[in-house]
């Protein structure tokens, strides 16, 4: 989900940072996105791992993922100072990715990983609107098809069908609320990570991720006597928050500052491909004859949608 260089992450100083309508399109964005949505579909592996209360687990990646970006910012040098009108996106982003984060969380407890994750890949779809609303983006009507196509391959992919045969499916619909509310949150944060190109991704990601630490903390301190530690579970958690926190979350909200929300509605498709993989190839899961056609179905979308956007 080639690794770029620490010098490709670095990025330009302030006074060459362009506008927020010149940096979106910019180059680069593509494949920051497509490796950062990778990256998440492995995440799933590291929780498991860990042994860890959920909420344990996401409070170290919010510390470990905040302290590693602060230790980067430290050393490239690159600390911008926010204007009282980036502070107010930064909080609002932050507030949004954490809550997003509880509440997805909450909906696997209630419906299950495979209805919970349907539900939630409709985030483009929010995204999409949203940023029509709000920015004034034009609604792709001529690709929603493909986004369509993507999201019945997510439901496929994710055993939904084989969970309503059984009747496991049943009596789920808080879970499908967190899950939706949890969709809108996430499309929140990246459209008010769009309104900080001035700032660098890293320090965005770290002031949230800080602020999360801090906003969990009541929470955790009640579940400290929950938490066993092992070396496993600390190795699960230190690659949590460095790679797939402090690395994917500047590589994301790099993407994001420089792709369309059309493009970034698209590439988020891929991060349930990874997790299926991560299932068949790490716990030996064996996917149905449905789940696999999901995948292709997902992959296929991708394809036509990204091939749809080309000039002819």
């Amino acid at each position: 989900m080639t690794y770029p260089t620490t010098s490709s992450l670095r990025p330009a100083p302030p006074a060459a940072r362009p506008s927020s309508l010149a940096t979106c399109g910019a180059p680069g964005g593509t494949w920051r996105m497509v490796l950062a949505m990778a990256l998440s579909g492995t995440i799933g592996l590291l929780v498991v791992e860990s042994g860890l209360p959920v909420l344990w687990v996401v409070w170290l990646r919010c510390l470990l993922g905040g302290l590693g970006l602060a230790a980067w910012l430290l050393w490239s040098g690159t600390w911008t100072r926010p204007s009282r009108r980036e502070a107010l996106w930064l909080l609002l982003g932050a507030a949004a990715l954490i809550a997003n984060w509880l509440c997805l969380f909450r909906a696997y407890a209630y419906s299950g990983i495979a209805i919970a994750t349907v539900v939630y890949h409709v985030q483009p779809f929010v995204l999409l609107l949203l940023a029509a609303v709000l920015q004034g983006a034009p609604l792709p009507l001529a690709r929603l098809p493909w986004l369509v196509l993507a999201l019945v391959g997510v439901g496929l992919s994710s055993g939904l069908l084989e969970q309503a045969a059984t009747g496991s499916a049943q009596g789920a619909w808080q879970g499908m609320v967190l899950a939706l509310l949890a969709a809108s949150l996430y499309a929140v944060a990246t459209l008010t990570t769009q309104q900080l190109s001035r700032i660098a991704p890293a320090q965005i990601a770290m002031l949230q991720m800080l602020a999360g630490a801090l906003a969990l903390l009541p929470g955790v301190w009640a579940l400290r006597g929950q938490a066993v530690f092992s070396p496993q579970a600390w190795g699960a958690v230190a690659v949590l928050g460095l790679v797939h926190t402090a690395w994917m979350y500047t590589l994301m909200y790099t993407a994001f500052q420089r792709l369309p929300a059309q493009a970034i509605a698209g590439l988020s498709f891929i991060y349930p491909v990874v997790a299926l993989l991560v299932d068949v190839l790490w716990f030996g899961a064996r996917p149905q004859l449905s789940q696999w056609l999901g995948m292709a179905l997902i992959l296929g979308a991708l394809w036509a949608y990204r091939r749809s956007a080309r000039p002819a």
